[in-house]
């Protein structure tokens, strides 16, 4: 009973980098996931901007693309609210990156030619959940329009 009590209030150990990395990288392939699902239809062009995205700004290969994917996918199945995704935007990310991730969800939303009004709410509120200032949210949503 004892050990139980002083498990509880020991400090957990230390996040290594490759594990802080790992979040970081699902978090934002889960946001570009959800954006890419917001209009509940997921194109292939969507898709195709999504790999791209992720291939480009994170210098991964297919195959870890693919696998991030499909990890990313499955927590997003799992999740009950954007908020566990957001946390580690926020507590991980700065404010350029924030910007960045912001710019990479409006370049899916654009992927199909389309804007709906469901990514754009997405969009916004992962705005304001990372705190991105609206200027900067309206910027990259200028900047990625085709």
């Amino acid at each position: 009973m004892i050990g139980a009590l002083k498990k509880l209030f020991e400090t957990p150990p230390a996040e290594t980098e490759e594990a802080r990395q790992r979040r970081m990288r699902l978090a934002a392939a889960a946001l570009l996931i959800e954006t890419a699902r917001a209009d509940f239809t997921q194109d292939a062009s969507e898709e195709a901007a999504l790999r791209q995205l992720l291939s480009s700004s994170l210098q991964l290969e297919p195959a870890a693309v693919q696998e991030l994917l499909q990890a990313a996918s499955a927590q997003l199945d799992e999740s009950t609210s954007l908020y566990e995704f957001t946390r580690v935007i926020n507590d991980c990310y700065s404010a350029e990156q924030k910007r960045e991730l912001i710019g990479a969800m409006w370049r899916v939303a654009y992927a199909d030619g389309d804007l709906d009004k469901y990514e754009e709410y997405l969009i916004r509120q992962v705005a304001e959940l990372t705190y991105v200032p609206h200027g900067d949210y309206i910027r990259a949503k200028l900047e990625a329009r085709p």
